[in-house]
């Protein structure tokens, strides 16, 4: 018997966005009448070259950066218009950052360092505690929860990047060029373990890169240059 199909839900909606910013004189144009929706569960990937505006949709996803004009809502929160003050606890509880830096705390373990995110979320320090080490047994660093950063290698600390995202229950994981600075096996091994996260929570995960392997994994890619969306490609995820 065929498998009905799975109904998706819109978790984000980008209606006609721009956005400018001025680079010393330069009024610079970075995305222009962009029309795209993110369904919950997608494992999706914006992809172009530098200055493709790849990022930028990113940060207006993420709340970090508001639209010159146009409309970003993510789930039932439009944030390109909502008060400052709101976007800082939305950014908190609804969105899981990974950069391609880590971002790691480097006086923390990589326990400390998932629970941190909880800490700022008030949660109980034994749930957190919990949640925490759950999450990076997850993710494949048990055995690593007492590390500091310096300690870990590179794929190890986009792990912990990763646990520290998914520990925090968020709406959507945002990951900016996840595997830029790792090697092609560890890129893979990563990839591999955000999809067994999609696959076994339905978390939906939103990328920016120029990674062929990353490409070859997403559900859906949605190419971007100077600015524009120029291709939406659906395919099933490998």
């Amino acid at each position: 018997m065929d498998r009905a199909p799975i109904e998706r839900t819109p978790l984000v909606v980008i209606k006609d966005v721009s956005m400018r910013y001025r680079l010393n004189s330069l009024d610079v144009l970075a995305l222009s009448g962009i029309n795209v929706s993110v369904d919950s569960g997608e494992f999706l990937a914006f992809v172009g070259p530098s200055g493709s505006g790849k990022t930028s949709l990113l940060n207006l996803i993420g709340a970090l950066d508001r639209p010159s004009s146009g409309k970003v809502v993510v789930g039932d929160t439009e944030v390109s218009s909502a008060p400052a003050s709101r976007l800082a606890e939305f950014r908190l509880r609804k969105i899981g950052f990974v950069f391609q830096d880590y971002n790691l705390l480097p006086v923390l373990t990589a326990l400390e360092n998932v629970e941190y995110v909880l800490m700022l979320q008030g949660v109980a320090p034994d749930v957190r505690r919990r949640r925490a080490n759950e999450a990076l047994v997850e993710i494949g660093l048990d055995g690593c929860q007492n590390r500091r950063p310096s300690q870990l290698s590179g794929g190890q600390q986009q792990r912990v990047a990763i646990a520290r995202a998914l520990a925090a229950r968020p709406l959507l994981i945002l990951a900016d060029e996840p595997t830029a600075n790792l090697d092609s096996a560890t890129g893979e091994a990563l990839i591999q373990s955000m999809l067994t996260l999609n696959r076994n929570h339905g978390t939906t995960f939103v990328f920016s890169t120029h990674d062929d392997m990353v490409m070859s994994h997403a559900s859906r890619i949605v190419r971007l240059k100077d600015g524009h969306i120029v291709e939406s490609t659906a395919h099933a995820i490998s």
